[in-house]
This record gives C-alpha cells, sequence and structure tokens, in this order.
C-alpha cells in the first residue's frame, strides 16, 4: 500500500504567500489602498481576480508575471523533499490542496523542476484571457462553515480519497503538511495513525495546541509532527518507507 502526502502550498511548499508575491510585477511593487481596502473576509479569490485585474491595467505581461513568480523561495527543504518523492512514485502519491491558483503552482513547480512529484493541484483555476488578463474561479462550492466560500480542503480530501478507494487505491498512512487555519479542518477526516505535520510557529500548530476537550479525542487517534525544514519531513517519510 502507497503513503499519500499532502501538502498546502504557501508558507508551506513556499516560504511566501503567492498571491502576495504577484505584488512584485508592478512597477511600485505596492496596491493602492482602495483595492486592498476591497477585500472581505472569507473572500479572497474574489479578491485576488480584482488583483490580476489591476496588474493586467497595469500591461504587466504574463510573462513578466511568470518570471517574478519564478523567484519566490521554496521553504528549506523542501526541493530535497519534493526530490525524495519524485524519485519514489511507486510507493508515494503527492497531492497539493492550496488557495493559490493552477498558473502559480504550475510555474513555480516547473521552475524548479518538481512537477513530477505532484500527482493531483487542486487549487483555484486561473486562465489568462484575451487581453492577457489573469482571471479565476473558486475552486468548488462547499457546506462548510469554517471555511472560506471557495474552499474546503475536508471536502477536497475526502472526495479524493473516496475516489482513490473507488479504483483500488487505498492508502497505509497519509502525512498532511501545512500551516494555516485552514489547514485544520481537513485534519478530521485522517484515520487512525495517520500525521499531521504543522508547520512550527504558525497558525495551524498554534489551533491544535489549543484544541478543546471534543476535538482532542479526534486528534488523539492522530500523530501531530511539528516541522521547521522539509527534512524533517522527509526523514519521517523515509523512514516509514525502510
Amino acid at each position: 500500500m502507497k503513503t499519500l502526502m499532502v501538502f498546502d502550498f504557501d508558507h508551506t511548499v513556499v516560504d511566501d504567500n503567492s498571491d502576495t508575491w504577484v505584488i512584485k510585477c508592478t512597477p511600485e511593487q505596492s496596491l493602492p489602498d482602495w483595492l486592498k481596502n476591497s477585500y472581505e473576509k472569507g473572500r479572497w479569490t474574489e479578491y485576488m481576480g480584482r488583483v490580476m485585474s489591476y496588474i493586467g491595467d497595469l500591461s504587466v505581461s504574463p510573462d513578466t508575471i511568470r518570471n517574478v513568480m519564478e523567484t519566490i523561495p521554496y521553504t528549506d527543504g523542501m526541493i530535497e523533499l519534493l526530490t525524495y518523492i519524485s524519485g519514489h512514485k511507486s510507493d508515494i502519491d503527492c497531492i497539493i490542496i492550496s488557495d493559490s491558483n493552477t498558473i502559480f503552482i504550475e510555474w513555480i513547480l516547473q521552475a524548479a523542476g518538481l512537477h513530477s512529484a505532484v500527482d493531483r493541484v487542486f487549487t483555484n483555476p486561473a486562465t489568462f484571457d484575451n487581453r492577457d488578463y489573469m482571471t479565476m474561479q473558486c475552486h468548488h462550492s462547499h457546506d462548510c462553515k469554517q471555511c472560506p466560500v471557495n474552499l474546503c480542503k475536508r471536502k477536497v480530501l475526502g472526495d479524493f480519497l473516496e475516489s482513490q478507494a473507488e479504483a483500488g487505491v487505498h492508502y497505509r498512512k497519509t502525512f498532511y503538511v501545512g500551516d494555516g487555519g485552514n489547514d485544520l479542518c481537513p485534519a478530521h477526516i485522517l484515520k487512525d495513525g495517520d500525521v499531521v505535520m504543522p508547520r512550527k510557529g504558525y497558525t495551524l500548530e498554534k489551533l491544535l495546541s489549543k484544541m478543546n476537550e471534543r476535538d482532542k479525542t479526534i486528534l488523539s487517534r492522530l500523530q501531530i509532527i511539528p516541522w521547521t525544514s522539509g527534512k524533517e519531513i522527509l526523514k519521517e517519510l523515509d523512514a516509514l518507507n525502510h
């Protein structure tokens, strides 16, 4: 049976937020207040649509955006970890569930030659229209009250595991690697002995440590292993495969 690696992207695979990194391609490397103030809680994807429209209005080309996005730094040890996963595809499936978008993630993975490590990316679909403006849609709709309107990672992971099971693929262990508040929801559907790996010092680690008694019964089934470098995750993964 294979192992499943599930990664968040921003502040996990890469050491920054890809959606805010793109602002570096504007002449001022900043956004006007009217645009920043237009953000509504839980509606980040719609906000990013306005940001990319503004960048389009500045006549910033897709090539310029790509060149900037390719400079985002990977988190320490993540290139080594994903390279290891690339070399062990017979034992490891790997998916990304992210609130970024398809174009940014594809560019960033391709720039480091890491595309082959990742089997599926679940994120907000993005395209360039006939004006060369980048547009994006919400990944899906869902009923979860805890998550942003465009993405519930629990639903994505649950649907993926269900479709894999229907295809006869069952995982002996799942590792969920993330940093943010929206990475807590999917932890609730992991099975006994699965591993949640929160990045040290980030929101997910803090939320896990604050969980109330009811939720602790859920989490007692799981291994919680905080990390600072992808090399620590690699060590856990390598130990499982030997």
